[in-house]
C-alpha cells in the first residue's frame, strides 16, 4: 500500500533486483495513475459543458495522490475487497476530497470502473516504456561502441556450447546491439500507435453521456496525451497485449546479452568481466558480485539480474494473452487477471534495461583472453577452412571424413592439428594430390583469414543503428 506521499511504504525486499528502474507499477504508482485518470476525466466533462466551470481544476487538486492520508487509504482497502477492484472506493474518497460540492459532479462522471483502470494502465505503460528506452538506447550505444571498437578483436565462435569457427567480438557486440534497436523501436512503436485511453461507461456506448460521449472521450484522451480509439475496448484486449508483448521482446534481447556474458565471464573462459557500475558501495558496505560465504567470488551479478527478470516474462504474457478472452461487455475475472502480471511485466522490463545499462557500459572485455583461448585450440576451429581445400580433389564428404579424422586425433592426443595434417602420411598424401602445400595449409589455420563478412555485418549493424528509429 502507498504511504501518505503517494509513494511506496518502503522498499521491498527484491526491488533491488526486480525493480531497478524503480517501481514503474507498484501500489502507488497504480494510484496516481487512476487518479490522473479521474482528474482528466473531470477536466474533459467541464469542456464539454457538462460540470460547472472550474470543476476540473478543483477534481484534479484533489486528486492528489500525497494528500491520501492513512484512513482513505484503508478505506480503499476495504472497498476493493467488497466491490471487487479499487476505483467505486477512489471515486467515493475523491468525491469528498473536492471542496465546492457544486465540482462534485464531475468526479467520475459517465465512467466505469473500468475506464480508469484501463487508462490508467495506458499510463503506466508510457511512463515504463519511456524509461526501458531510455536505459535500452544509452545500453545499445554501449553495444555500438564494443562492436566498433572490437572489429578484429577475434575469439572462439560456439555453437552448441562447443567452439566452433573463429569470429571477432565486434561482430557478438553487433548481434547484441541489432537486438536492443528492435526492442526500442517495437517498444516505441506500440508507445507512439497503440496507447489509447478507454472511455466505455457502464456497458460500452456512454449511455449516460448521451451524444456528448464521444466528445468527452476525444477530450480526455487529449487531456492525457493517449491515442482517441475509434470506440472503447473494454473486452477487446490487444493493446494490452501488445504492451506485453513488447515488453516481453525486450527481455528477450537482454536476456540473450545476459547469457552471453554469463558464459563469457565463466573463469575457464574469462574473455569478459562486469565492472563495478555505477552503484558501487562504499568502503566496508558489500561489493559488487560478492558471495556471502566465498570471499573469492565476483558473480556476474547484472546479468543475473537481468536473467532473473527476463526468465518471468514470458509466463507474465501468458497469462495477458490468456486473459484476452473476455465475454461479452465485461469479464467475469480475466480482466482481473491483467493487473498484477501486467504490472509486474512493466516493472522486470524497465529493472532488466536498467541492469542492461549497467552491464554493457562498464563490460570489460579481455581482448588477451580471447587470443589465448583461439590459440589454446590448436587450430582445431579452422578444420571447416581445411576441409574446403579438399572438396574439390576428393569430394564433399570425403574430405569432411578426412578432416574430422584428423581433428579427433589432435583433440585425443594433444597434437596440434596443424602438425597432424602434416605429419600424417596418408592426409599429407591426399594433400598432395589435391595439390595443398604446406604454406596453404598454414594459412587455412591463420584465424584472422577467415571472418568471412564479418566487418561488413558490423558496419551494417552500426548503420542501421544510425539511421532512423524503426521496427525490426
Amino acid at each position: 500500500m502507498p504511504d501518505q506521499n503517494g509513494g511506496s511504504a518502503r522498499p521491498g525486499l527484491f526491488d533491488g533486483v526486480f525493480a531497478r528502474g524503480g517501481p514503474v507499477a507498484d501500489d502507488a504508482a497504480w494510484l496516481r495513475a487512476m487518479l490522473a485518470a479521474e482528474a482528466a476525466l473531470a477536466r474533459a466533462v467541464e469542456r464539454a459543458g457538462l460540470a460547472p466551470a472550474g470543476a476540473g481544476a478543483a477534481v484534479t487538486g484533489a486528486a492528489d495522490a500525497a494528500g491520501l492520508g492513512a484512513d482513505d487509504l484503508a478505506e480503499l482497502a476495504r472497498a476493493t475487497a467488497l466491490t471487487g477492484n479499487p476505483v467505486p472506493g477512489l471515486a467515493r474518497v475523491l468525491t469528498r476530497r473536492v471542496a465546492d460540492p457544486a465540482a462534485r459532479s464531475a468526479v467520475h462522471q459517465g465512467a466505469t470502473s473500468q475506464d480508469i483502470i484501463d487508462t490508467a494502465a495506458m499510463l503506466l505503460a508510457r511512463d515504463a516504456i519511456d524509461a526501458a528506452v531510455g536505459d535500452l538506447t544509452a545500453a545499445a550505444g554501449a553495444a555500438a561502441r564494443l562492436a566498433d571498437a572490437h572489429r578484429r578483436t577475434l575469439m572462439i565462435g560456439r555453437t552448441l556450447l562447443q567452439q566452433a569457427v573463429p569470429v571477432t567480438f565486434g561482430v557478438v557486440a553487433a548481434g547484441w546491439l541489432a537486438g536492443l534497436d528492435s526492442a526500442v523501436g517495437w517498444l516505441t512503436f506500440v508507445r507512439d500507435t497503440r496507447l489509447a485511453v478507454q472511455l466505455g461507461g457502464a456497458a460500452g456506448i456512454l449511455a449516460s453521456l448521451g451524444e456528448d460521449g464521444a466528445r468527452v472521450r476525444a477530450l480526455m484522451a487529449e487531456e492525457l496525451g493517449l491515442a482517441d480509439p475509434p470506440l472503447p475496448w473494454h473486452t477487446e484486449r490487444l493493446r494490452v497485449v501488445d504492451v506485453g508483448t513488447v515488453a516481453a521482446r525486450a527481455c528477450a534481447a537482454l536476456s540473450k546479452i545476459a547469457r552471453d556474458v554469463t558464459l563469457l565471464a565463466q573463469t575457464e573462459v574469462g574473455e569478459v568481466a562486469e565492472g563495478a557500475g555505477d552503484d558501487q558501495g562504499a568502503a566496508g558496505a558489500p561489493r559488487r558480485g560478492g558471495s556471502s560465504a566465498m570471499p573469492n567470488k565476483s558473480n556476474p551479478v547484472a546479468s543475473v539480474a537481468i536473467l532473473g527478470c527476463a526468465r518471468q516474462a514470458p509466463g507474465l504474457l501468458v497469462t495477458l494473452l490468456a486473459s484476452a478472452e473476455q465475454e461479452h461487455q465485461r469479464a467475469a475475472g480475466a480482466w482481473h487477471a491483467e493487473w498484477q502480471p501486467y504490472g509486474h511485466l512493466l516493472t522486470v522490463t524497465v529493472s532488466a534495461a536498467a541492469w542492461a545499462r549497467d552491464l554493457l557500459v562498464n563490460l570489460q572485455v579481455d581482448k588477451a583472453r580471447m587470443a589465448a583461448n583461439v590459440a589454446a585450440a590448436g587450430g582445431l576451429p579452422l578444420a571447416e577452412r581445411v576441409t574446403a581445400l579438399l572438396r574439390d580433389s576428393l569430394g564433399a564428404p570425403a574430405a569432411h571424413d578426412l578432416v574430422a579424422t584428423a581433428a579427433a586425433r589432435s583433440a585425443s592426443s594433444g597434437v596440434p592439428f596443424r602438425d597432424v595434417l602434416l605429419d600424417t602420411p596418408q592426409i599429407e598424401d591426399k594433400l598432395a594430390a589435391a595439390g595443398v602445400t604446406q604454406a596453404l595449409v598454414e594459412q587455412a589455420l591463420d584465424p584472422s583469414g577467415y571472418l568471412g563478412a564479418s566487418q561488413a555485418f558490423i558496419t551494417a549493424a552500426l548503420d542501421a543503428h544510425a539511421a532512423p528509429l524503426q521496427c525490426g
